[in-house]
Parts: structure tokens; C-alpha cells; sequence
């Protein structure tokens, strides 16, 4: 039985599509990445898995519950954390977890002071007190505490140091092996390929494609740039012109398979070339005078520049750093969507009805 179906998930804000026609299946005891840029419709997904919103057509089941019509018992089983948590900012960490547990009837306090320590935070201290990163890692303990069958995780590095991340990485590889399901949003392409099994890519609104890991890491281009030591170049010779190495070595890039968009600008060499022509790459240049070597990893602009071209790669760069654009609307409207208080204090997503805490 699948952990996840969706069928032709769509959903618009008037006029505006947030989701269109989404079908989405992820298998039991895999770990699956929705891979999209801000504003591709990722959160808008999973708040209609949850029933947090209503999709305007559609369907979907979580563990073979119906998510309208079983929503109550969908969320018994599932652990979930939310692209913006939402704090009772004057409840300490302890106080706050406590709280969260008893909506859901409880969770072991030894998995809980477990979680802790894996994410090093000290929870007596207040909530109002603690950093962005500190606050993350006291929402992953929320979503991991109640011991669930799928969690589902929107963004959920957001924050998090390098340390803290591969601390998170390990936390959902424990997961996996304990036969747990985990879905998760990113907008970081590394992130997905360290602890996904397969991934869904999203594109306004529609998905564009779903392949394993495995694939789209072979598909996957990086971005090399060399600089070589010049022997002189002729006095008469234009600004920026090539000198003989950069030449030789723009020579030897273009016989070698899976090299592409060369330039050239004075001893730069700035190309493209796909994982698994890497290292003869990087043996060709080895017999030429380099004098420094930048390999990068694709960005998600990358990634949908390789399977949809420039105009969707475009579509990427305008995103930015923003946060899902189709859904500033429905912001504050619905369940679980409800404005901050003056105190700045949130209720949270989670759960539906819950008292504020004091």
C-alpha cells in the first residue's frame, strides 16, 4: 500500500493556480524529495495532504485513509513539520513539546530528551529567546517525537547549520531503516540527494518529472572553471584574447564527451561537463598548467536548465529566496493558518482546536 496518492491535485487562490493536476504516489519506508524553487507550489501540496486546505479538484489518501474524509486519523499517524512554525514564544522548549504532545495524547519524554541531544539544544530555555536555527530544531522534535508512521517535512533544514543538517540527515536515515516513510520539501538539490530515495520536481504547479536519486545524479551537470598559468601573450594580441594554454586546453575540452557551453576569457576556462565525464576531464587538464581549479555543484537553476531549458531556469533565478507566492493569499485563512497574536506567539499547524497554552 502506498504511503502517499494523489490524484489530479488542483488548486487555485481566484484566479490565481496554486496547484495543477498533481499526481504524486510515494511507496512505504522510502524517503521522497519534492524538489522545487519558492512559489512552485511544494507547501500548497502538502497543506492539501493534511486537510489544512481544500484542493478546488482532486484527491488524495495518506496510509490508505482518505485525507478529507479520515482527516482526524490521518494526523494521528503522521509527523509534521511546517515551511514557518508557529510558537508559543513565552513556553520554554520542555513547555511547548509538552504541550504538543498532549494534542496528540502523548509521546515518550526518553524520545524526546533523545532528539535533543542528536540536535544539541537545550530546552529550558524560552522560545522567545532562541535563534531561527534553535527554533527549527525544537519544531523537528515536535514532527519526530510522536514516533509516526510518514512524516511529512516542508523545508526543513531552513536554518539549520551544516552541523545541525547533517545531524538531520541522520536523523531521517534512522528513520528510513526503521521502516518509516519521510516526505520532505527542498529547494536544495544537495540536500535531496544526500537521504531521498526518489524525487518529484515541481514546476508552476504541475509536476515536471519523478526519478530516483540515482538518475538524476547522473543527470546532473557541474560547473567547472580553470585558470592556467599564461606564458606571455603577444604584445599585439586583443584584451581578453585566449593566450596558447587556455587555447590547448579549449582544444582538448571540446573532444571529450560531456563537455558543453565552453567560454573563454583571457586564461579562464568556464564550461559545463556531466558527472560521469568528470574524471577524464579532470585528467586532460592535469597535463595542462593550471594554476586554480573551481568544480561547483548544480544549483536547482542548473538542474532545470538540463531538463527544461533556459526559460524555466529563468523562471528558478526569478523565485529568489521568497517564499510560495501563490499562497500569500491564503495566508491566515483556514485551519491551521491563523494570524500571530500581538505577542508575536502562533497557533500552531499542527493540531486543530488546541487551547493557548499558559
Amino acid at each position: 500500500m502506498p504511503a502517499i496518492v494523489a490524484e489530479n491535485l488542483t488548486k487555485f487562490y481566484g484566479r490565481t493556480r496554486g496547484i495543477e493536476n498533481v499526481n504524486l504516489e510515494v511507496r512505504e519506508g522510502e524517503v521522497f524529495g519534492f524538489l522545487g524553487p519558492n512559489g512552485a507550489g511544494k507547501t500548497t501540496t502538502i497543506r492539501i495532504l493534511l486537510d489544512l486546505i481544500r484542493p478546488t479538484r482532486g484527491r488524495a489518501a495518506i496510509l490508505g485513509l482518505d485525507t478529507r474524509q479520515d482527516s482526524i486519523a490521518v494526523r494521528r499517524r503522521v509527523g509534521y513539520l511546517p515551511g514557518e512554525p508557529g510558537f508559543y514564544d513565552h513556553l520554554t522548549g520542555e513547555e511547548y513539546l509538552g504541550y504538543m504532545a498532549g494534542l496528540r495524547g502523548g509521546a515518550d519524554p526518553s524520545r524526546r530528551k533523545d532528539l535533543a541531544q542528536r540536535l544539541d539544544i537545550d530546552l529550558g530555555r524560552r522560545i522567545k529567546a532562541l535563534s531561527h536555527g534553535m527554533k527549527q530544531k525544537v519544531a523537528i522534535i515536535q514532527a519526530f517525537m510522536h514516533d509516526a508512521d510518514l512524516l511529512i517535512l516542508d523545508e526543513p533544514t531552513s536554518g539549520l547549520d551544516p552541523l545541525m543538517q547533517h545531524a538531520f540527515y541522520e536523523l531521517v536515515r534512522v528513520e528510513r531503516a526503521r521502516g518509516r516513510t519521510v516526505f520532505m520539501s527542498s529547494h536544495v538539490l544537495s540536500e535531496v540527494e544526500k537521504v531521498c530515495d526518489r524525487v518529484a520536481i515541481i514546476r508552476g504547479g504541475t509536476i515536471a518529472v519523478v526519478e530516483d536519486v540515482e538518475t538524476l545524479t547522473r543527470k546532473r551537470v557541474k560547473k567547472v572553471q580553470v585558470t592556467f598559468a599564461a606564458p606571455g601573450a603577444p604584445s599585439d594580441a586583443a584584451p581578453g584574447a585566449p593566450s596558447p594554454a587556455a587555447s590547448e586546453a579549449l582544444t582538448a575540452a571540446l573532444t571529450l564527451p560531456g563537455v558543453r557551453d565552453l567560454s573563454l576569457k583571457g586564461d579562464t576556462a568556464v564550461f559545463r561537463v556531466e558527472t560521469t565525464a568528470l574524471g577524464g576531464v579532470v585528467k586532460a587538464l592535469a597535463a595542462l598548467p593550471v594554476t586554480d581549479l573551481t568544480i561547483e555543484n548544480p544549483s536547482l537553476e542548473d538542474i532545470f536548465f538540463e531538463y527544461f531549458g533556459p526559460e524555466a531556469a529563468a523562471e528558478v533565478a526569478r523565485a529568489g529566496d521568497g517564499d510560495e507566492s501563490a499562497e500569500m493569499g491564503s495566508r491566515g485563512a483556514g485551519r491551521g493558518g491563523r494570524r500571530a497574536s500581538r505577542t508575536g506567539a502562533r497557533r500552531p499547524t499542527t493540531g486543530r482546536g488546541g487551547r493557548r497554552a499558559r
